[in-house]
């Protein structure tokens, strides 16, 4: 391919059709401290301090559940129709 025919395949996602890739697909599972936990659930009240958090999160970074168990959070995925993915 010449110089020309490569800007022709140049596709650039925006921002907004990045974060939506995956939407209703893939859940993404991530280990959570507790100040990023009370962050992502700003109703969370009382959770102890010092135990494994993990959040399950749509495909956008929006919140669907918290657990303290990775086990649990990808079963959660699961059970509502989505692929987990871990996020290190």
């Amino acid at each position: 391919m010449n110089k020309h025919e490569d800007d022709e395949f140049d596709t650039a996602m925006s921002p907004k059709e990045l974060a939506l890739l995956g939407e209703g697909e893939v859940a993404y599972i991530k280990q959570v401290d507790f100040d990023d936990a009370e962050r992502l659930f700003p109703a969370l009240d009382d959770t102890p301090e010092g135990i494994d958090l993990f959040a399950v999160l749509g495909a956008d970074g929006t919140p669907i559940a918290l657990t303290d168990s990775r086990n649990a959070a990808i079963a959660n995925a699961i059970e509502n129709d989505l692929v987990p993915l871990s996020v290190h």
